[in-house]
């Protein structure tokens, strides 16, 4: 097997798997034209090539856990066609793994517990929690979990992945501002910030209550605009 130069000075010698699949491919180019692998044969060894490039670009990424204390899961509804309320979730978990040189590789996983609801109105609130809405008792948590992430200008995210609200799973996209660069605070954490927005349909996760105006339109809209403000702290990486 042909030797292959370290890419810099620093390093004396390439990881195991990259020249695993090196050599894997050296003696496939190397076979009799009437012993050449047809293209489905090939599949497997390219694939091990590029393993290697996934596994060291995974693990550049840091991991940061959601700090619920500076972070903020609002939304907002037109009421009566005519103006917005707004809420917000107080309670909310999860994990983020990031890195600045592969935005697309980044992974979210979070949780938001319903109970936690606040309109600033009692009586609204405890509306929402009942079988009106998202019917607390039976589904008490919501869910997001990304499934894959696309690059936008400047560092900028979209992150689409399986939103769960009220026992309902749907495909969502949030699109998330650049994150912030790393800072360390006065306790030697290290943390960073985004921002996130995203519109769903409330009837596409079964909550389907409302009230028709005598002039026309419904009491709540359909339309839901989530709006996330995101502070996390590093955990690993």
């Amino acid at each position: 097997m042909p030797e292959y130069a370290p890419a810099d000075e620093g390093i004396t010698e390439n990881p195991p798997c990259v020249l695993v699949a090196a050599e894997t491919v050296h003696n496939l180019t190397s076979l009799p034209k009437r012993k050449r692998l047809t293209t489905p044969e090939l599949s497997m060894p390219l694939a091990l090539l590029a393993l290697p490039f996934a596994l060291m670009s995974h693990a550049n990424a840091a991991s940061y856990a959601v700090d619920p204390v500076h972070s903020r899961v609002g939304f907002s509804v037109v009421h009566m066609t005519i103006s917005n309320v707004r809420g917000e979730f107080g309670t909310v978990s999860g994990t983020v793994d990031y890195d600045d040189k592969n935005v697309a590789g980044t992974k979210v996983s979070a949780t938001v517990g319903v109970a936690s609801v606040d309109t600033h109105d009692q009586t609204r609130d405890a509306d929402l929690l009942s079988t009106n809405f998202f019917d607390a008792t039976k589904f008490p948590n919501m869910t997001f979990t990304s499934k894959s992430a696309k690059a936008g200008t400047g560092g900028a995210l979209d992150l689409t992945g399986d939103l769960t609200i009220h026992g309902v799973t749907r495909e969502v996209t949030f699109h998330c501002d650049p994150f912030s660069a790393e800072i360390k605070d006065p306790w030697g954490a290290t943390r960073r910030a985004t921002h996130a927005t995203a519109t769903i349909n409330r009837q596409d996760f079964g909550m389907n209550f409302n009230k028709t105006l005598d002039a026309g339109g419904y009491v709540v809209s359909d339309e839901v605009k989530i709006e996330l403000d995101v502070e996390m702290k590093k955990t690993a990486g």
